[in-house]
């Protein structure tokens, strides 16, 4: 991700072209014409927040009606109606029977959350991953500091994310009782309080953590592998981006169930394990999806859940890394030009 050290822009120890910067000065090339691996070493704290703010913008949008279908498949005891053989199955059912935009209640919330989330995430693991690398590894790419800056990040991404994917994943529950974001935060906060916003932010953490120290990792892995001169490639991206997304996806699963099951509070299940009130605590969601549905409870909606990060996380990191490039360059010709 980084332009210079240890991301996926370019590395000291890439090719040098003309124009290239050494010892602090810069060649005469235009600015205008200068390739991805020349921009400056680190992009602006501004330009990580706008290039992540696209990316989580756009990545939540075009994958919301399959994380919808992933919510439902995750249910331990859905209603008769709401049992699904398969994702194309699920969809097809849903716009069949509650309408065409059924899968996509809930997507104005997540959008206004997924911005300023995915905004603080990337400007804090750029900034951390590059004074992480600078301590790790002199070299330039450690992949203990990507994990480490990817975990820190998370903090911030999930303590905007937790109260949206409370509200989404409510929404998206079959025969929700809520019609509208709004409506569903006033219940909420009416009947459960301000606690019941982050009851699964301690199982939400316990799986990014987890999931985002393989993601980044994976990703600057593959990075290294096919696009080892760092520039700015939209097919690397995609691809170690997809790769990246889908094997942290399945490793994370049955954290992900648990976190829906906390966030859904699904009255159904909760009936069925003699659960009076609310559940809470990821210890007592993981006694409950093994009391009701055993070892392959944890693993319920693996498909649907890999298949929703994989071309999510491609969509993301491709967008991210062309913004960042975009608006690189531009600040690099505005300061040219004056």
């Amino acid at each position: 991700m980084e332009l210079h050290r240890g991301g996926v822009g370019s590395q000291a120890a890439g090719r040098r072209m003309d124009g290239d910067c050494r010892d602090g000065g810069c060649g005469s090339k235009d600015a205008g014409s200068e390739d991805y691996e020349n921009l400056p070493t680190s992009a602006s704290v501004s330009t990580h927040m706008t290039a992540g703010a696209m990316a989580g913008i756009l990545e939540h949008s075009v994958m919301y009606p399959l994380d919808s279908v992933k919510t439902r498949m995750q249910s331990l005891n859905p209603d008769p109606k709401a049992q699904y053989p398969s994702i194309y199955g699920a969809f097809k059912k849903i716009i069949q029977t509650e309408g065409f935009w059924r899968p996509l209640r809930g997507l104005n919330v997540m959008m206004m959350g997924a911005g300023p989330a995915h905004a603080m995430y990337f400007a804090c693991y750029e900034n951390m991953k590059r004074t992480l690398n600078d301590v790790f590894s002199q070299q330039g790419n450690s992949h203990l500091a990507n994990g480490i800056a990817g975990s820190m990040a998370t903090l911030l991404h999930d303590a905007v994310m937790n109260p949206a994917e409370v509200v989404k994943q409510r929404l998206q529950m079959y025969n929700s009782q809520h019609q509208s974001a709004l409506s569903c935060i006033r219940t909420v906060w009416r009947t459960e309080g301000l606690g019941a916003f982050y009851r699964s932010y301690t199982t939400q953490l316990t799986m990014n953590i987890p999931f985002q120290s393989i993601h980044f990792i994976t990703y600057e892995f593959l990075q290294e592998q096919v696009n080892p001169l760092r520039n700015y490639n939209p097919q690397s991206h995609i691809i170690s981006g997809g790769l990246a997304g889908a094997l942290a996806a399945a490793a994370t699963t049955p954290l992900d169930v648990c976190k829906t099951l906390l966030n859904t509070q699904e009255n159904m299940a909760l009936s069925l394990a003699n659960v009076s009130g609310r559940l809470s605590g990821m210890a007592n969601a993981f006694r409950m999806v093994y009391q009701l549905n055993g070892l392959a409870g944890y693993f319920k909606g693996i498909y649907a859940r890999v298949i929703y990060q994989m071309p999510s996380t491609a969509i993301s990191w491709s967008v991210y890394e062309f913004f960042k490039y975009f608006l690189t360059k531009r600040q690099l010709e505005n300061r040219t030009l004056y």
